[in-house]
């Protein structure tokens, strides 16, 4: 596989009469047979100095030259990349300021290492190239014998006795950290324990490999790799249906899975365009860069995930859903939701990371404020009724509904759920996956629960008017019912039912609280620091008068702990609004949902948006995020 601009390289060269015809040609021949760098083989040859080879490739792709060796290097940017990446990649961390770091590379061809670094730091990147040799003094100087003897002091990857292990992994990215040490303290050891396991929970032929020494295996060579066994791989699965465990796409994809994990990702979108293969992980609510790989390898990628995930490879013109099982050890278990969809440009994937350990179940810790929290605990103890969970794709409503089953999970109570899909498997609740296909939906799964002897029924989403007919008269025939809805606020909830079908008198009186929500990124503790807002801007966003000056507003400056966003991990906002005598009223006079709100901020509810500033005003998340995830009429 040949680098590109290789020729130019050549051509630079012998315009500035540094090699002559003669030289150049013995150089691009060794480069073709051996697939080694033109500027390497140069340098091997002694054809060229480095400081001459510096200089041209400066010229050739518009990259400024820096004296490394005399260049003052910020030891915190040495903190931002670990040694092996440095050293695998001949690159240096110079300097960071306003989310940009300088950095230092002696081939600034190599895109995937650039792509790899952007991606571990999170930041935008200025390059400089600099001669090899005066990188790689520079990284034995500036790191540690810490950073050096880090990976030397990991236990070797050995299979246990009698066990099937696999290692999914590809590059290292940054390390754990500190309160992710117990699940990820040993890279390696953490990784030995990786098994693929099929629904049966039975190891499978299609297992992560184990390679040993994977760890320091660069990651554009795999790139490389699966770039020129491309053609054997397709040909494999037309046989098949599955690939061989020691081709390089599984060690790409279990890369991208991985590195995933490694992120704290909810999701994983490749996604297919006319250039290039994006892969983008969503942290924290937000779409952060990860690779760019070549379209040529982009239907064995989507082929690899299909075939974990136990779909059709060959059916490229339909979405699919499946699912990947992985088993981290004898405990740690993470699933992959996997959802394929046919694009202009080929089918884009993505995969929700489903990690049961990392759940959070306990109402308490989800963020409610006092008053909303013990609103909802006295609904949940009611013997019947609805309780309706609102708000946009994505805002934790399954959270909050799994954390209320979790609360009510007795052994003298019958639950039951009808779910799409079924996230989260729980000992004690029978829980249903939905099937269109097959006419198994909300509505004929709902009529079944009622012959089915239930106290609580949980209804993953009401969409329409059947399931919404049926749950109401669960719920006043003398069943809880717990169920979200897709609406902005608590108010325009009753407004949907209504609008649905269902009648005012059968709203009013089946339903007993409304809890709308929203995600909003918590401030990283590592780089928290004191934000100054004006008193007219606190006031603009709803701040009462009575609180301005009495707290401190704070938000994230971006360190290596938080990948430089200011931000790490996540709370829920909360509007709880209990459905009381004053309601009820309005709801049968069929009033409009801002009269329904105003009614309902007399009698004390807060709304999303004094949810969040009262976050702001605990010093949990910063006003500019409080601005993005919520709004205010």
């Amino acid at each position: 596989m040949g680098i590109v601009g290789a020729s130019t390289l050549g051509d630079l060269l012998l315009q500035s009469k540094l090699i002559t015809e003669e030289q150049l040609l013995e150089a691009l021949a060794i480069h073709k047979r051996e697939r080694e760098k033109l500027s390497s083989v140069l340098l091997k040859l002694k054809f060229v100095s480095e400081e001459s080879l510096t200089m041209m490739l400066s010229r050739q792709y518009g990259v400024p030259p820096v004296n490394v060796g005399a260049t003052a290097i910020d030891k915190s940017a040495i903190k931002l990349i670990p040694y092996e990446t440095a050293k695998r990649y001949q690159i240096i961390p110079l300097s960071y300021s306003n989310g940009e770091l300088k950095i230092a590379i002696a081939d600034p061809s190599n895109n995937f290492a650039i792509d790899h670094i952007r991606f571990l730091t999170s930041m935008k990147l200025r390059l400089y190239v600099a001669a090899e040799s005066a990188i790689i003094n520079a990284i034995e100087k500036n790191y540690s014998l810490k950073d050096k003897t880090e990976m030397m002091r990991r236990p070797p990857m050995t299979r246990p006795q009698g066990e099937h292990t696999a290692s999914p992994v590809l590059s290292r990215t940054a390390p754990p950290v500190e309160e992710e040490k117990s699940a990820l303290t040993d890279e390696r050891a953490f990784i030995q324990e990786m098994n693929y396991v099929t629904d049966e929970e039975k190891p499978s032929d299609l297992d992560f490999a184990e390679e040993k020494g994977f760890m320091e295996e660069d990651l554009s060579k795999v790139i490389g790799s699966a770039l020129e066994e491309i053609t054997v791989i397709e040909e494999e699965e037309d046989a098949l249906g599955r690939v061989d465990v020691d081709a390089p796409i599984i060690k790409l994809v279990n890369n991208i899975m991985y590195n995933a994990m490694k992120s704290r990702a909810s999701d994983i979108h490749i996604e297919p365009s006319e250039e290039m293969l994006r892969v983008r992980y969503r942290v924290d609510g937000v779409l952060h860069p990860g690779l760019r790989l070549p379209t040529k390898i982009k239907n064995a990628i989507i082929s690899r995930v299909k075939i974990m995930a136990h779909l059709d490879i060959s059916e490229r013109r339909l979405p699919q859903d499946g699912r990947i099982k992985l088993k981290f050890g004898k405990k740690k278990e993470v699933d992959f939701r996997v959802s394929t969809l046919p694009t202009l440009y080929g089918e884009k994937v993505v995969l929700r990371i489903l990690d049961k350990s990392s759940l959070q179940l306990d109402l308490s810790k989800l963020g409610f404020d006092e008053k909303p929290l013990n609103d909802f605990l006295e609904a949940l103890e009611k013997p019947y009724g609805m309780i309706l969970v609102t708000g946009p794709t994505g805002s934790g409503k399954t959270t909050t509904l799994y954390s209320a089953l979790g609360r009510l999970n007795k052994t003298a109570v019958n639950i039951m759920t009808a779910e799409d899909p079924v996230e989260y498997n729980f000992f004690g609740i029978n829980q249903v996956q939905m099937k269109e296909e097959i006419g198994l939906t909300f509505a004929t799964a709902l009529r079944s629960f009622l012959r089915q002897d239930p106290d609580i029924v949980m209804v993953g989403e009401i969409r329409d008017f059947e399931t919404a007919e049926i749950a109401v008269k669960a719920a006043l025939t003398g069943h809880l019912v717990l169920s979200t809805l897709h609406t902005n606020d608590a108010p325009s909830t009753v407004t949907r039912l209504v609008n649905m079908g269902i009648e005012p008198f059968l709203v009013s009186s089946s339903v007993i609280l409304i809890a709308a929500q929203r995600l909003a990124r918590k401030i990283c503790p590592n780089c928290k620091e004191e934000q100054k807002v004006s008193d007219a801007a606190l006031l603009k966003v709803g701040v009462p008068q009575d609180k301005i000056g009495k707290f401190v507003c704070y938000r994230g400056a971006g360190c290596a702990n938080c990948n430089n966003t200011g931000y790490r991990g996540r709370l829920a906002l909360y509007e709880v609004m209990p459905i009381r005598d004053e309601l009820k009223e309005l709801v049968l006079q069929g009033a409009s949902g801002m009269d329904i709100k105003r009614e309902a901020l007399k009698h004390g509810m807060a709304t999303l948006r004094m949810s969040g500033i009262n976050k702001v005003m605990e010093g949990a998340t910063s006003l500019d995020e409080i601005m993005r995830v919520t709004f205010e009429d």
